[in-house]
């Protein structure tokens, strides 16, 4: 069974609620936002995590840690997960193809867990020394990829 193939139940589904529509409809007038006040002016209303001037939930609790803004998220891969796919070559397209990697990963760096028993060419744009030493040792390939360097200056 799956969630579109559930039958609707009765009541479990509301009209949606007409304003601005006259008397009649019973959400004339104030639209349903009575009278006066914050609520009931265009715009009005509290932000998000006002607790009514109690020290908000954000603020009451401790912050720890360290988040480093300058932080590089590589997608890693192992010397062992290439031994088990199939082909010559690899890259960054390859292993996500391949389902190794997520497709929006950045930046490919080949670790150097496990062996490597055949010839590969491997293009990335980091290896560990223990990845390139295996890699070349098995008679492959290691080919650096140059990485664009993001400026804050509009060319």
């Amino acid at each position: 069974m799956k969630l579109d193939s559930l039958p609707k139940i009765k009541g479990s589904t509301h009209r949606h609620k007409i304003l601005g529509r006259g008397r009649g409809t019973g959400h004339g007038k104030t639209s349903g936002r009575g009278h006066k006040g914050m609520k009931a002016r265009s715009g009005g209303g509290h932000r998000p995590g006002f607790e009514g001037g109690q020290m908000p939930l954000y603020r009451r609790l401790p912050k720890r840690g360290f988040n480093n803004v300058n932080r590089i998220d590589y997608a890693v891969v192992n010397v062992c997960d290439i031994q088990e796919l199939e082909g010559k070559v690899f890259g960054l397209e390859e292993f996500k193809a391949a389902g190794v990697l997520r497709s929006n990963a950045p930046i490919l760096k080949v670790l150097g867990t496990g062996d490597l028993s055949r010839a590969v060419t491997v293009k990335a744009h980091r290896f560990s020394d223990s990845a390139k030493a295996k890699i070349l040792a098995a008679g492959g390939k290691v080919i650096l990829i140059e990485e664009k360097k993001a400026t804050g200056v509009a060319e």
